[in-house]
């Protein structure tokens, strides 16, 4: 198993970034490990070839679960009171539909957070030694792994591209 070295580069302008990812991209020895974001980006995303979430696809499958679930419980408590009023049938389906919409929506939600949380594989702590907390407020950071004796030629390509370049080491702080 090879060794890694990081490499942190720092931004100030979500174009820089951008174009710092490119960039990465084009040379085979560099690899993106994780990129930091004060704010979500469209164009990072981008930038990062980022495959399609299967998040819509839990809220679906809730809100469908949650329709017939709703549906089944009013028609099982109407069906187990047994009040007929006004000669209406017990079983009606026009009221349900209520209570099958208010269902579709909880469970979509509940869905919804399910699919977070495991799609994200939260909670996840590892990887925070390899993070600047200017990245929560007004920087874009981007982790690059190169192989070792490269992270002097990945601190300057980071400070071509405008970026402040920081030496990470794979299991510490930063130094």
């Amino acid at each position: 198993m090879e060794s890694k070295a990081y490499v942190m580069g720092l931004f100030d302008d979500e174009h820089k970034t951008v174009d710092a990812l490119g960039g990465l991209a084009a040379d085979p020895g560099w690899d993106v490990h994780k990129v930091h974001s004060p704010i979500p980006s469209q164009k990072i995303a981008a930038a990062l070839n980022l495959k399609k979430s299967p998040i819509g696809y839990f809220t679906l499958a809730g809100g469908i679960f949650g329709f017939v679930a709703g549906f089944v419980l009013a028609m099982f408590t109407a069906g187990q009171w047994n009040l007929i009023v006004g000669g209406k049938p017990v079983i009606a389906l026009v009221p349900f539909f209520i209570v099958g919409f208010e269902f579709t929506i909880l469970f979509a939600v509940l869905g919804n957070v399910a699919g977070l949380i495991l799609a994200m594989q939260l909670p996840a702590y590892s990887g925070l030694e390899q993070y600047d907390e200017r990245c929560s407020g007004e920087h874009y950071g981007i982790v690059a792994a190169c192989v070792p004796g490269e992270e002097k030629r990945l601190s300057e390509f980071f400070k071509e591209q405008g970026g402040e370049a920081k030496q990470m080491p794979p299991g510490g702080n930063s130094k």
